[in-house]
């Protein structure tokens, strides 16, 4: 049986070439890939911590690392909404005994920050190795993410000061997300007969834009990047907000 390096785009190619054999196919496209590089490109690492390497970092080396490397787009402490939605904030002793963030029931999504969201440490572990810092993505060495994952653990009060974060006690750091219990798979974006998450009807054709219903910035940086209103398609029924300064 023929073999692909990519199974979605093996599958595409034996749907459309069903006469071709392996070789003919590959003549055409390249080589197949070594194992080294499908290693390299399979790098996820899954809530039950499958693909998580052996490494470990602590919340002190966390915070040089984020000083030197994260303060400028997240602020010295995750807490900048400036460049980014704020990081920690708004987690009580109480969501954490329960495993559900209380203030993911807030009005407006100002108040609502991405440690509160979080419902596994592997989602966090995991992009920040694959997407940051910004501007130089998966430079960051293996114990580097532990260390950046246990500084903004740290700053979300789930561990201490002196906690070192490893791969041998971070699914026992997962039991304190505060919002661990927050994710289900009895809905329709894991199961076709699932309940839908929402239920809402589809507006087509000259629809209305509940002004109410739209994200509002923080006094403190509303206008800082222009009025995102004027930056927007100027047809249709689609609108930026309004961000000038007033």
């Amino acid at each position: 049986m023929c073999r692909f390096p990519d199974r979605l785009f093996g599958l595409f190619l034996l749907m459309l070439l069903p006469a071709l054999s392996c070789a003919e196919t590959f003549a055409q496209i390249g080589r197949k890939a070594t194992i080294a590089e499908v290693a390299a490109w399979d790098i996820d690492v899954r809530p039950d911590f499958l693909g998580l390497p052996v490494g470990s970092g602590s919340v002190a080396q966390g915070q040089k690392l984020w000083e030197a490397k994260c303060a400028s787009c997240h602020g010295a402490f995750g807490e900048s909404p400036e460049v980014f939605p704020p990081l920690v904030g708004g987690i009580t002793p109480a969501d954490i005994a329960r495993g559900r963030a209380a203030g993911l029931n807030a009005a407006t999504e100002n108040a609502r920050t991405t440690i509160m969201k979080l419902a596994t440490v592997s989602t966090l572990w995991d992009y920040i190795r694959r997407a940051m810092p910004f501007d130089a993505p998966k430079s960051l060495s293996t114990n580097d993410v532990y260390a950046a994952t246990a500084y903004l653990l740290h700053l979300g009060d789930i561990v201490s000061a002196e906690f070192i974060l490893s791969n041998e006690n971070i699914a026992a750091t997962q039991q304190r997300m505060p919002n661990r219990n927050g994710m289900t798979g009895a809905h329709g974006m894991h199961d076709v007969a699932g309940k839908p998450d929402v239920i809402s009807s589809a507006c087509m054709k000259d629809c209305k834009v509940n002004e109410q219903t739209l994200l509002v910035l923080p006094a403190t940086v509303n206008g800082r990047n222009g009025n995102l209103a004027e930056q927007n398609r100027t047809y249709g029924s689609v609108r930026g907000i309004d961000t000038s300064r007033r």
